[in-house]
């Protein structure tokens, strides 16, 4: 049904719960990206279907401990190697911030094939990396080889329906054939990695909607409940210009949303800019306007008691994820402007 339909579910399930919008389509749609634009026949046949069903769960593997917005500077590495006469791949070093990493059945993750650090994004491939799903918040998972992943999940003050995972392999093998595009895409793997970020960028827009209209729904029923100096504080002129605000600016974040989504129908590379600058502001006005709601709150709004602490603490997180905030205005909007 087009991006414009998954914005608007996206933003339907964040009105409730950020962490089931979240969970929608960004990981399965980055592989899924991925495998579309340079997996092999027999990569797109075997895996392309259970995403779209949901037989098998993804995570992202991108992120490292030392390594955010800089991806290409990733040093966890893949080394060709035979086990038992089966050809393939062992994976050592860290990573980090892989979400549903214990419950996925396979990660994409990016390493480094090319020991040379100077080739940058060129030395790194993706990969399929199969292993058991777990629940709760670690996991170890030990091939017969002795090969090993384990996994912890990292604690957050907000977003905690979706657990986040640091991850350490060691000796992890993973065969030939789940190198994404085969051989010939050996150090193609930031490229074919790339093409799901945007989409994942126009997702959290909608996201930032839902949260914000949660948070505008919570506060009005809020003020008109809650007495003062003698009548409802929603009778104040201070609090009707400050939930008037509030409503404008997320009209104008759901309408640059609702734009990038139509455009990321018509042409997704041309769109990406469009993406960004949606993420951008949506994810501010989500932070601006979930605070504003605690404040109307007054000392309710920091108790958890009152949905409006979670919608602030979940905020917190959009202007990060996704390409935190800094990044996007210079790196991307910015140069897509003098590029222009």
């Amino acid at each position: 049904m087009g991006n414009l339909a998954m914005i608007l579910t996206t933003e339907e399930l964040s009105r409730a719960s950020l962490a089931a919008a979240g969970s929608l389509i960004t990981r399965p749609e980055i592989l899924a990206k991925a495998l579309l634009g340079g997996g092999t026949d027999q990569q797109k046949s075997e895996w392309l279907p259970k995403l779209a069903s949901g037989e098998v769960m993804v995570g992202i593997s991108v992120t490292e401990p030392d390594i955010g917005s800089n991806v290409a500077g990733a040093k966890c590495r893949a080394e060709r190697t035979t086990v038992d006469g089966v050809p393939g791949w062992i994976i050592n070093g860290p990573k980090s911030w892989c979400t549903f990493a214990g419950r996925a059945n396979i990660l994409a993750l990016l390493a480094r094939t090319d020991p040379d650090p100077s080739k940058g994004a060129k030395g790194l491939s993706l990969f399929i990396v199969p292993k058991d799903s777990f629940t709760g918040h670690a996991f170890e998972c030990v091939q017969p080889g002795g090969g090993k992943m384990s996994g912890k999940a990292d604690a957050t003050p907000g977003y905690r329906g979706m657990h986040s995972f640091s991850l350490q392999l060691e000796n992890y093998f993973v065969p030939a054939e789940n190198l994404v595009g085969g051989d010939a895409a050996e150090g193609k793997g930031f490229q074919l990695q790339m093409a799901g970020f945007a989409a994942g960028r126009l997702q959290t827009g909608g996201r930032a909607c839902g949260l914000s209209q949660a948070a505008i729904e919570e506060t009005a029923k809020y003020v008109v409940d809650r007495d003062q100096f003698g009548q409802a504080i929603s009778e104040f002129q201070l609090t009707q210009y400050t939930l008037g605000q509030m409503q404008i600016k997320l009209a104008g974040a759901r309408a640059i949303t609702y734009a990038a989504a139509r455009a990321f129908d018509a042409d997704e590379r041309a769109a990406a800019p469009l993406a960004a600058q949606a993420k951008l502001l949506a994810c501010d006005v989500a932070v601006e306007v979930t605070q504003q709601g605690q404040l109307m709150h007054g000392g309710w709004g920091y108790a958890e008691e009152y949905p409006i602490s979670r919608y602030v603490v979940d905020a917190a997180v959009l202007p990060i994820f996704e390409g935190v905030k800094p990044i996007l205005e210079l790196k991307v909007i910015g140069r897509a402007v003098l590029a222009g």
